[in-house]
């Protein structure tokens, strides 16, 4: 019992930490999201309590206010976060490769497996949906970068269904905050061990990480490619 005493105590400052963190990360793009999720609660607390006296209830209602505000409050804060990430994320390179290495269980993302000079970059998730290729950069080069992938996976993994899709603002492409779900919704039509077999299969035909290292999430403006490529 004091062992997991201990461990509770130790845990709740890193998580105090991360969401002042988070908050303030938040705080920068969105200047507003304190006074928003204020208003929130204390709109949500007042109408609990004003129903609780009107049906001669305040303390009961006062407590489910208190309780339902906490949560609207938590809500709120972390759609507001959520947008400022992908707000901070959007058009640096690697940012859909962030965004497919949180997508949740069951998907395996290897993050450009194509390459240019432009930086315009291929990533990989692998699902119960098929193989999903992700491409950002500019529409016109990644689509030559996708029909490659394409041909080169056409050789090793003939029975799955291969996706493509292109983040961008423009007509087709799927924004960058609507990525994850955009997946999520595929159809699912693959069994566990078909998802297995297809990623080692995968994996025997390598990809370009293997020779080339890549930071995981957005690389950092600036940063100088193999091969005299820039970063724009």
């Amino acid at each position: 019992m004091a062992r997991k005493e201990i461990a509770d105590t130790t845990a709740n400052p890193g998580r105090l930490k991360q969401i002042a963190l988070t908050y303030k990360m938040t705080r920068k793009a969105d200047p507003k999201v304190g006074l928003v999720v204020a208003a929130v609660g204390i709109v949500t607390f007042g109408v609990f309590l004003a129903l609780g006296f009107w049906i001669d209830h305040p303390i009961y209602l006062g407590i489910l206010g208190f309780l339902l505000a906490f949560l609207a409050m938590a809500i709120v804060f972390g759609r507001r976060a959520e947008r400022a990430a992908f707000g901070q994320m959007e058009g640096q390179p690697g940012a859909a490769a962030a965004v497919l290495q949180n997508i949740g269980r069951g998907w395996t993302t290897t993050p450009a497996v194509a390459m240019n000079k432009s930086q315009d970059v291929v990533h990989r998730a692998v699902g119960k949906a098929g193989i999903v290729l992700v491409a950002e950069g500019n529409p016109n080069r990644v689509k030559s970068l996708l029909a490659a992938e394409k041909r080169k996976m056409a050789r090793i993994v003939v029975d799955v269904p291969v996706h493509d899709v292109i983040v961008g603002d423009g007509e087709g492409q799927v924004p960058l905050k609507k990525l994850r779900t955009t997946l999520l919704k595929l159809p699912r039509v693959l069994a566990g061990p078909q998802v297995t077999a297809a990623n080692d299969r995968l994996r025997a035909m390598g990809d370009l990480m293997s020779n080339m290292p890549l930071p995981k999430g957005p690389m950092p403006k600036g940063m100088r490619m193999p091969r005299g490529g820039k970063a724009r």
